[in-house]
């Protein structure tokens, strides 16, 4: 559905030249629910206003359903840009008018009838969990009601693609989860692919099937959630992903070993079994589980013990169980 080729964005700042996106190749396909995920300044935002053609590229190539945006004259650009909504941080509703009027806006710019655009702006109203607060101002409602008037009002023109930038940083953790629950109903339900711009991996954690990790413009891990997860191969990606647990900086001089385990190992008693079977005493210095996708994935960090036999039938061990594991 969308294809990125070689895509980079420069601009110029003070007769500089900054790489705000660096030779980004990806593809989305239909269906997807796809995370770019990265740290401040690493190039999230920018890469999603090109893909829209918000900002135009600097060199590379957008494809949206086949055709090149980048070949296409303004008018045609906008008729495949209505394809692709956004909703942002904060919102961006219209202070003056009411949860109603916000979704019919953009059918009004579409010269869509009125009657027809407030009943279609009903019934996505009532789609996000809104249908009793059609007639509210945004000074009336809360941070996660307004982002469900933000994302009915980005349904209103029937999207494939649906844009997140952030969408949920400005929301506390409940609310965000119920917000990433209807972003994954709208995915499963009306068939909109979602892109998701985040700096939290939780986020992609909960409703995305794919993700890209950016860093200094430029992607440096992609694939399946559940793949990256299991095994982050670069330094960003483990940054994001490993559990931040102050018990390894007590350890640093000893050995430390990351084990990765999904839904069918995860129900076993994996560390009372190693520690039997193994005659060794490991010390659990941490523990993190996920729902990816409805299934259980988790990691554990252990401190091996002195004993080099020891850490090696513990290797054997987790090789046997076909157990995924890194020393850290």
């Amino acid at each position: 559905m969308i294809e990125l080729k070689h895509l980079s964005k420069v601009f110029d700042a003070d007769s500089k030249n900054i790489k705000a996106v660096n030779d980004v190749s990806l593809t989305i396909e239909e269906g997807d629910v796809f995370g770019i995920i990265g740290l401040s300044g690493a190039g999230k935002s920018t890469l999603v206003r090109c893909i829209n053609y918000l900002e135009k590229p600097t060199g590379g190539n957008v494809f949206f359903n086949g055709v090149d945006l980048g070949t296409l004259p303004h008018k045609e650009l906008l008729k495949q840009r209505q394809k692709m909504s956004m909703i942002f941080q904060n919102f961006n509703l219209l202070s003056q008018r009411t949860a109603l009027k916000n979704v019919c806006y953009p059918l009004e710019i579409l010269g869509i009838p009125k009657k027809e655009a407030e009943e279609k702006a009903r019934k996505l109203l009532d789609t996000v969990g809104l249908s009793d607060r059609i007639n509210s101002y945004p000074a009336q409602l809360s941070g996660g009601q307004k982002q469900r008037v933000a994302i009915a009002r980005a349904l209103a023109t029937d999207p494939q693609v649906l844009l997140c930038d952030e969408a949920t940083s400005a929301l506390d953790p409940n609310t965000t989860r119920a917000i990433l629950s209807l972003l994954k109903k709208i995915n499963t339900e009306m068939g909109v692919t979602i892109i998701v711009i985040t700096h939290e991996m939780k986020v992609v954690e909960q409703i995305c099937n794919k993700v890209a990790v950016i860093e200094n413009g430029e992607i440096v891990e992609q694939g399946y959630v559940k793949d990256i997860f299991m095994s982050p191969v670069s330094d960003i990606a483990k940054e994001l992903i490993l559990p931040k647990n102050e018990g390894i900086k007590r350890v640093l001089s000893e050995r430390v070993i990351r084990i990765a385990f999904d839904g069918r190992s995860s129900v076993e008693p994996l560390i009372a079994n190693l520690i039997l079977e193994c005659h060794a005493v490991v010390n659990i210095l941490g523990a993190d589980t996920k729902d990816i996708e409805g299934t259980a994935y988790g990691q554990m960090l252990l401190q091996l013990p002195d004993d080099e036999a020891a850490v090696n039938r513990i290797k054997a061990y987790l090789d046997k169980k076909e157990v995924k594991y890194e020393e850290v």
